[in-house]
């Protein structure tokens, strides 16, 4: 069977609209998370929280995990026809120039309203320009940055099938594979670097993701059916040892049952948005809806705990959290609609560029390195 929207290469290719709506609903988890329980549950970012609804966004930050699995399936979708150098360069110019933005604006507003709960020097923003910061010593501008450090790894492992020309012929192998990794480590090993090079406490959630885009593409078999639950109940696993971390340093009870079935939800939720052929909205609100999620996520957290210790006691704190959320989506589409759409298309060129000049160089040295094997 055919899938409802068939993916297309290039710039023709299609958006899958309901994602967009997807994202926002994943994003107002986790800024629900951060607000309504976090920010004062053990950090001390801010004293204002939200107990009434604890009960519910204790849980929330599964939010990131409805992310992984988007990702997972928006990946798959978009190396769909690509090089691995067109895949880099998009996702360079997909991810960086938004960040760069917001984490500036993060470090600007840090040193102007963040004393007492929050400070930073010029070297952590120095060193947050390559994302990585905790490998060059220097701690997160905004604690929210280790997703994107995920994102960009799983980036990494997809570049790299794509140039050996393994990631759609061998995608079952490739699963399995990274399945039996993620569970050796997480139940046996315990090793950092297996953690970080592999992502296997949150690998289960990419997985289904990629293995949703090959049902998507009319790929029904049984074989993609069994990785699929394979995926699910390693996610499972993995969040429900995330979730004794979340027990242990905030001193609340979760139910185990509450987090697997909102790991079967999250997976779920992206498998049924993909039957659905149209949203009921015009298209240009999707996509800024869309659009807006990604600077929305990396401003939330420590700006908005900023601003709510700025407005603490102003008025009751529903009303404090609903104002920092709105200001914070007000700031995220104006970032997407003035600075990151033009910024992207300007570094998606530049990028393109390069790799053009690149690319006679890159063949001169993998003919070097071949007559040097044959000698």
């Amino acid at each position: 069977m055919s899938s409802p929207h068939p993916p297309e290469t290039g710039a023709s290719r299609n958006r899958v609209e309901i994602l967009d709506l997807l994202r926002m609903v994943a994003v107002l988890a986790v800024v629900l998370f951060h607000y309504g329980f976090r920010g004062a549950a053990a950090d001390g970012f801010t004293a204002i929280s939200l107990p009434d609804l604890h009960w519910f966004a204790k849980y929330c930050d599964f939010g990131v995990q409805l992310f992984f699995v988007i990702s997972g399936f928006v990946i798959a979708y978009s190396a769909e026809g690509r090089t691995a150098t067109r895949f880099a360069v998009a996702r360079v110019a997909r991810i960086y120039p938004a960040f760069f933005l917001c984490m500036t604006l993060t470090f600007l507003l840090t040193v102007a309203i963040g004393a007492p709960r929050f400070q930073t020097t010029f070297a952590q923003w120095l060193a947050n320009l390559f994302i990585v910061s905790p490998a060059l010593k220097q701690p997160f501008m905004d604690g929210a940055y280790w997703s994107i450090v995920y994102e960009i790894t799983f980036y990494g492992w997809v570049a790299l099938f794509l140039a050996t020309g393994h990631f759609r012929r061998h995608i079952e192998l490739i699963i399995v594979s990274w399945m039996a990794i993620s569970m050796l480590n997480e139940a046996v090993l315990h090793s950092g670097i297996l953690l970080r090079l592999f992502l296997t406490n949150q690998s289960g959630f990419f997985a289904a993701g990629v293995l949703l885009y090959e049902i998507y593409t009319g790929r029904r078999t049984l074989t993609v059916m069994l990785l699929l639950v394979l995926a699910t109940v390693t996610s499972i696993g993995q969040a429900l040892d995330n979730a004794q971390w979340v027990r242990d340093h905030y001193q609340v009870a979760l139910d185990g049952r509450v987090t697997a079935s909102l790991c079967v939800a999250a997976i779920g939720a992206v498998a049924l948005a993909l039957r659905v052929r149209r949203v009921p909205l015009p298209p240009a609100i999707v996509l800024a809806i869309g659009g807006m999620t990604y600077p929305m996520y990396l401003l939330h957290q420590h700006i908005g705990y900023m601003l709510l210790n700025r407005i603490e006691g102003a008025a009751s704190p529903a009303i404090l959290v609903l104002l920092a959320t709105a200001t914070i989506a007000a700031l995220s589409w104006v970032i997407w609609r003035y600075f990151e759409r033009p910024a992207q298309k300007q570094m998606k060129a530049a990028l393109t560029y390069a790799a053009e000049l690149a690319a006679p160089l890159a063949i001169r040295v993998r003919a070097l390195v071949v007559g040097a094997r044959a000698t």
